[in-house]
């Protein structure tokens, strides 16, 4: 800018100092032709216009140009301006300001840490210690961030234990000072809506436009249409559409899609087509998820050619469909005995997949189909279609996740094929993989369906390795079959393994290893156990502590034991010793006469350990 006003001041320095082109003229035959030579030059039109080339063709422009630019520094300061004086005083706070959720660079580090803790305790299914975990995390030093209470939440929705849901975001949003971001909104939202309770998901939505420092998402509309829908409130769902796209908010297909299916099952065809039309109107590519819709409902009115017609419009528009898209219409043509068509898509979203650029399938898109070849008893088939690749140029092999090959361990293991998941789950781990709850838990079950309880106690002793949390209802049954099969030694092994980890096991876990282990008479192993239930806090229950008592009297060690069980012990107990494992190789010397089943366990699983109540 300093280099144009140069410019500039020189030009029209120059244009006063030169005389007219009149006078000039005039004084032209009175001057010596020497002297016109250089004034002819200076005259030139293409010297004046090289001259002028950095400059404006009028005063006018210059200064709309100056006002331009002033105007563009007062929206776009320099970045001088924008430098804090690092000896000035930090400015104080806004109390008026609204305070903004997390964000995701405060997952980091112990905050982190607690959010991975979580997240396995959920993928084990052991919901109840995961919410323990955050929910205590709040009273710590190491707060849990909004995503991980979303965490929490939202599993809590997918085992429709709805009212623990409300209650967790009342507890963290509410009463510990949690901010919560839209997704937090979204899952009470949806929850309130699945519970029939649409009145209270639009209070919500109220509250979010009154007060939240966001604004609702498509999401939001997508779960308030849908409980709309559900209760049969359709027109107001209509009117909720009208005013998301009155707020500015893009055509979302999927709230055009839950009032297309709620005009459908109303018989209403005309209002969908017409609903329809507007979302191909408001977007070019709209989401395949509407034109299955439109299939699943004229399959069920027994008319098959529109159904395809509606499915070969789609196809026409040759748009890149998203795995999700995909499984929902494979999972339509499949319903409806067309597997023509669902093996033609499979193969033309295989030749699509061109990571990173386009990821066009999923590992669920592999288990719908293995899922269909179980379904047929094609299990070889199955196998080549978990591996089957596109041909088309460019296309490449889907990488399997964990998931995809949980599903077909799980279909082998419901067919009482063992060998053949084994060799999957052997493979899932070469591929550097780590194997989940699933695959282990459906192992462990084969083998003891089959009676094969070494390979059972290897796989059980292989999942505690490998960190993984095993929720009371599987390790009560399973604990239970090694006792009845004269395992007492190799579950109490086990179950000290899980003991030294976070969260510790149940008390009814405890309780079952503990009778059995009596009922062989290996009390010294039982009184160790007893030491670590005493020394984690986990606790005794009322019929727990009768049987130990009877049990160690018959022995004549009820002092011994009535030591170990009392509360004012508790330093004895924590510098536990435990006893010298067996040095035989083969089966322990206290077995039960052939014959015999072991101790009964408690009655039912849900006995609440101590330390886990709230």
């Amino acid at each position: 800018m300093t280099l144009c006003r140069l410019i500039l001041r020189f030009l029209r320095r120059s244009s006063y100092s030169r005389p007219p082109i009149t006078a000039t003229i005039a004084a032209a035959t009175t001057s010596s032709a020497q002297l016109l030579t250089p004034l002819s030059q200076s005259l030139n039109p293409t010297s004046v216009l090289s001259i002028r080339s950095l400059a404006y063709s009028s005063a006018e422009e210059a200064a709309a140009e100056r006002r331009r630019r002033k105007r563009r520094l007062r929206i776009e300061p320099p970045l001088y301006a924008l430098r804090r004086d690092p000896n000035a005083p930090r400015p104080p706070p806004d109390p008026n300001a609204p305070r903004l959720p997390d964000s995701t660079s405060s997952l980091v580090g112990p905050r982190l840490n607690l959010h991975n803790r979580v997240q396995s305790l959920i993928r084990a299914g052991d919901l109840d210690n995961a919410s323990a975990v955050a929910r205590q995390a709040v009273f710590s030093n190491t707060r849990p961030t909004v995503f991980t209470c979303n965490a929490i939440m939202a599993s809590m929705f997918r085992s429709k234990r709805y009212d623990e849901a409300v209650a967790l975001f009342h507890f963290f949003f509410n009463q510990s000072n949690i901010i919560p971001n839209i997704v937090s909104y979204n899952v009470l939202i949806n929850t309130h809506c699945d519970c029939g309770r649409v009145d209270v998901g639009l209070d919500v939505y109220k509250h979010i436009l009154a007060n939240a420092p966001f604004s609702p998402s498509a999401v939001t509309y997508r779960h308030l249409t849908k409980g709309l829908v559900d209760a049969g409130r359709i027109g107001e769902a209509v009117d909720l559409l009208r005013e998301m796209l009155n707020k500015g908010h893009g055509a979302d297909s999927l709230v055009f899609n839950n009032l297309i299916k709620g005009f459908l099952d109303l018989e209403n065809l005309d209002k969908a087509n017409e609903l329809f039309d507007e979302l191909k109107e408001r977007c070019l590519v709209y989401d395949g998820v509407v034109s299955a819709t439109f299939m699943d409902w004229f399959f069920g009115k027994g008319r098959a050619k529109e159904a395809m017609e509606s499915y070969k419009s789609l196809l026409d528009r040759q748009f890149k469909m998203t795995p999700a898209t995909c499984n929902v219409l494979l999972e339509v043509l499949l319903k409806h005995d067309r597997k023509k068509e669902a093996w033609a898509l499979f193969d033309s979203v295989l030749d699509n997949h061109t990571p990173p650029n386009f990821q066009a399938v999923n590992s669920d898109t592999f288990s719908i189909m293995v899922n269909e070849c179980f379904k047929l008893g094609k299990f070889s088939e199955a196998i080549d279609t978990f591996r089957k690749v596109g041909t088309k140029m460019g296309s490449k092999p889907f990488a399997m996740d964990v998931a995809g090959y949980n599903n077909i361990i799980v279909r082998f293991c419901e067919h009482g094929m063992i060998s053949d998941a084994e060799k999957f789950f052997a493979e899932l781990r070469s591929k550097s993989l780590s194997p989940d709850v699933t695959g282990f838990r459906m192992l462990i079950d084969g083998y003891l369906k089959e009676q094969r309880i070494d390979d059972a106690v290897q796989m059980f002793n292989q999942m505690v390795d490998a960190n993984l949390r095993v929720i009371p209802i599987y390790a009560n049954r399973w604990f239970g079959e090694l006792i009845h099969n004269n395992k007492e030694i190799e579950a109490s092994q086990i179950l000290t393994k899980m003991g030294g980890r976070d969260p510790k096991p149940d008390a009814a876990t405890y309780e079952i290893v503990i009778k059995g282990l009596c009922g062989v008479g290996a009390f010294d192993v039982a009184r160790d156990i007893i030491a670590q239930v005493m020394s984690y806090g986990v606790g005794v229950t009322p019929t727990l502590r009768q049987f130990l008592q009877e049990a160690f009297d018959n022995k004549g060690r009820r002092e011994e034991i009535e030591r170990l069980l009392d509360p004012r012990m508790q330093g004895f107990a924590r510098h536990w010793q435990p006893s010298p494992p067996p040095q035989h190789s083969g089966p322990p010397a206290f077995l039960r006469p052939a014959g015999t089943a072991g101790p009964p366990g408690p009655e039912g699983s849900s006995v609440a350990a101590g330390h886990l109540a709230t």
